[in-house]
């Protein structure tokens, strides 16, 4: 069964949880290579009206399963694949770059005769011009469902979850798939389907399909056009296919989800570019996430965000968790607990946006008042991200006595972290906070006015220093001695 809930750490968010798991996770069905010419066009052909490309770079990738497998990677998961392939040069290609990447490629079958898929596309000034084919498409041989089937049993024990990649190129033929989805529920293991064609009976049993809104209109014969159509697609498929959940993806619109009933998780929009693999991510991420014992909802609110940033890149692309970490906090409407990070982690996220201008300031923040806030949000106004860092219980009680903090850093980093103007909060337990920036190397670094004509601390490492003015007669000891002569 999928689990209903989790129990996360006070200060953790989804992401950060999930960079702590490693599971296993096995894939079946269709790999290929994504292979691409990437360039420029100015002129058209005087042989033909076609479009003149001239080539600049060439790139090659994992496709169909091995995408998802990619995915998964990044991820940090531990990776096997079964999988049929020809004996070509493509193949050979194919294989180095499974071991490569990590992968574990001893269930990948050679069979006589058979052409590994490759598809090659033109790309010119960031449009998809053109693509080619070179695969089999036929149902693979008895003997390699056989030899697949061998390595499955062999590999089922070990894994917590599986994924199935249809690409309808003929590796997940009826009976492997039928029989794959009968050893994993009678091993008690997750598995996930990405599926293709008209006909999904085969895919009966299994934990849960993730078909896009057309491909789940074909299979239902249901024209999704609004949200009662969509309830009646999704359950059809979830009640005649015997699963445990459907999902639907429904591109910028998000995700709708069908277990007792029908949940959808928006999506926010950015620029999208190719939606090239996107499905990939979307079945990598929801599998990683529910190994990892997330929810349903979340590990579908974690593909979402995951696919979101792979739908911003060009070519079949993979997506990390410093990315969907970026993108949680840039385009959606991020929890207070999302902002809280470790010096390790904020060096990370800022590793992925480097464009960006990162101000810097500290405090203790005791009792949060209207001075705090209006301080902030100048500060924030001087860049595009501002990182504060916040004075350990610890190091308060070193600088200001035993009789502070008032309240513990749990709560002041919550408060802080609630600010719209605060992007991340960072700990710290030295007395002054040298250490953490030095490792930020900040653009812009903040202090109060009352630094005029002072050393402030980190001055040397910013590349500028800025003096911001308290609200008059507002701060945390006159609120203090307030309270005490009350």
């Amino acid at each position: 069964m999928l689990p209903k809930s989790n129990g996360f750490m006070k200060v953790k968010s989804n992401v950060d949880k999930l960079r702590t798991y490693r599971p296993n996770i096995l894939v079946v069905g269709d790999v290929m290579l994504d292979h691409y010419l990437w360039g420029k066009c100015e002129r058209i052909s005087p042989e033909a009206p076609v479009q003149v490309v001239d080539v600049q770079k060439e790139s090659t990738v994992l496709g169909g399963a091995g995408n998802v497998v990619n995915n998964l990677l990044s991820l940090g998961a531990k990776v096997s694949i079964l999988s049929v392939v020809g004996q070509d040069e493509n193949a050979e290609e194919l294989l180095r770059m499974l071991e490569t990447s990590g992968a574990d490629v001893r269930g990948i079958v050679r069979e006589i005769g058979r052409k590994t898929g490759k598809k090659s596309r033109v790309i010119a000034s960031h449009q998809h011009v053109v693509r080619f084919d070179s695969e089999s498409k036929e149902p693979i041989k008895q003997s390699s469902v056989d030899t697949l089937l061998e390595h499955y049993e062999h590999l089922l024990p070990s894994v917590d979850l599986v994924l199935l990649s249809d690409y309808g190129k003929g590796v997940l033929t009826n009976a492997l798939t039928c029989q794959t989805i009968a050893r994993a529920r009678a091993h008690r293991k997750l598995i996930l389907v990405d599926p293709k064609g008209e006909d999904y009976r085969k895919y009966t049993g299994a934990t849960l399909l993730t078909p896009n809104k057309k491909e789940a209109s074909i299979a239902t014969k249901i024209a999704i056009i609004d949200d009662e159509s969509l309830k009646k697609a999704g359950m059809l498929l979830k009640e005649s296919l015997n699963l445990e959940y459907a999902m639907i993806t429904l591109s910028e619109d998000g995700m709708a989800i069908f277990g007792d009933t029908l949940t959808k998780i928006p999506t926010v929009a950015r620029e999208v570019y190719d939606v090239t693999g996107a499905g990939d991510t979307v079945l990598a991420a929801l599998g990683y996430a529910l190994a990892c014992d997330l929810s349903i909802q979340e590990a579908a609110s974690f593909a979402n965000k995951a696919a979101a940033v792979v739908v911003g890149k060009l070519g079949s692309a993979t997506a990390n968790f410093d990315e969907i970490d970026a993108y949680e906090h840039t385009f959606c409407r991020t929890s207070a607990q999302s902002k809280l990070k470790t010096k390790e982690q904020i060096l990370r996220i800022l590793a992925e946006q480097k464009h960006r201008t990162v101000v810097f300031t500290n405090g203790c923040f005791d009792i949060l008042h209207v001075g705090h806030v209006k301080y902030l949000e100048v500060a924030k106004s001087f860049g595009d991200l501002l990182i504060v860092g916040l004075n350990s219980d610890d190091s308060i009680t070193r600088l200001k006595g035993k009789s502070r903090p008032i309240n513990s850093w749990e709560d002041r980093a919550y408060l802080l972290a609630g600010l719209e103007s605060v992007s991340y909060v960072v700990l710290f337990d030295e007395d002054t906070p040298l250490e953490l920036i030095t490792a930020i190397k900040p653009d812009i670094l903040v202090k109060g006015a009352d630094y005029e004509g002072k050393e402030v601390v980190g001055s040397g490492i910013a590349k500028e220093v800025r003096l911001v003015s308290f609200v008059e007669g507002k701060s945390t000891t006159s609120t203090i001695e307030r309270i005490r002569n009350a």
